[in-house]
């Protein structure tokens, strides 16, 4: 990938975003970091992968990025806001990883300045691209949804205790997408047992599914945080595992194609 992202254009009004995807790091900001935080550990694992073939057998949009969340984190506010006040959580340019160690050396942290221009350089792309391809498909379609695709480890004791619930689905307390879309994909997940879900839980929506969900005009945007046990190896190297993922896919293409159907049935 040599641009900041990666945009692959379908025909139905579906927009699927991974914005944690991203692996890379530029070499000024590398080199001022751990060893570890090079590594990325962070990374929503594998989610390019796993959507991408959803993407291409529904005909909907995939969009990725190629920068680490470490670089810029795409699903916080440009002004670096927190989305969840009282809660911990990490920022725009994180200075911690989900261990809570740093990942900078000492004294190499960004600051402000440096702040405006990763916004400029690294965060602006992404959302200008993911409001042009939803103003292409809203130009087709009467209504367009926006799937944000997340993961993370099952358990992360500096967001939440034990172990999170395996399909996380947010929609900003019905903010972002109509309830009735909401109810249709819980419904779709209750006809299945392999995998917990639950709404509007630890994990609501993020700043892209906040923003870009307008369903009074159209848009309705939807997030799901899907456990990475569910498809892969928590541990490093973070091996993808063919057979866990095979059927997470199927469940959750299954609650793509019901959430097509919703909003093309409006």
């Amino acid at each position: 990938m040599e641009g900041p992202y990666e945009l692959l254009e379908g025909d139905q009004p579906l927009l699927i975003s991974v914005p944690h995807d991203g692996t890379e790091i530029p070499s000024a900001i590398a080199q001022r970091m751990h060893r570890r935080a090079r590594s990325v550990p962070d990374t929503d694992w594998h989610t390019g992968e796993f959507y991408s073939p959803l993407a291409s057998a529904l005909g909907a949009s995939l969009i990725r990025p190629r920068w680490s969340r470490y670089v810029v984190d795409l699903n916080r506010p440009a002004d670096g806001k927190p989305l969840y006040p009282g809660r911990a959580e990490t920022g725009l340019l994180p200075l911690v990883g989900f261990d809570g160690e740093p990942l900078y050396l000492p004294g190499e942290e960004p600051g402000n300045a440096e702040q405006a221009e990763r916004v400029d350089v690294y965060w602006r792309p992404y959302h200008q691209a993911l409001a042009d391809e939803l103003a292409r498909l809203a130009i087709k379609h009467p209504r367009v949804l926006l799937w944000e695709g997340h993961s993370i480890r099952s358990v992360c004791p500096m967001f939440f205790e034990g172990q999170l619930t395996d399909l996380n689905l947010g929609t900003a307390d019905g903010n972002s997408a109509d309830d009735e879309l909401l109810a249709q994909l819980m419904q779709q997940l209750g006809l299945q047992q392999r995998f917990r879900a639950v709404a509007n839980g630890r994990f609501k929506g993020g700043f892209i599914t906040r923003h870009f969900g307008r369903p009074a005009n159209g848009v309705h945007a939807v997030q799901l945080e899907m456990t990475q046990v569910s498809y892969m190896n928590e541990s490093p190297p973070f091996a993808w595992e063919p057979e866990r993922a095979a059927a997470a896919q199927a469940t959750v293409g299954r609650m793509l194609e019901t959430a097509l159907g919703w909003i093309r049935g409006g």
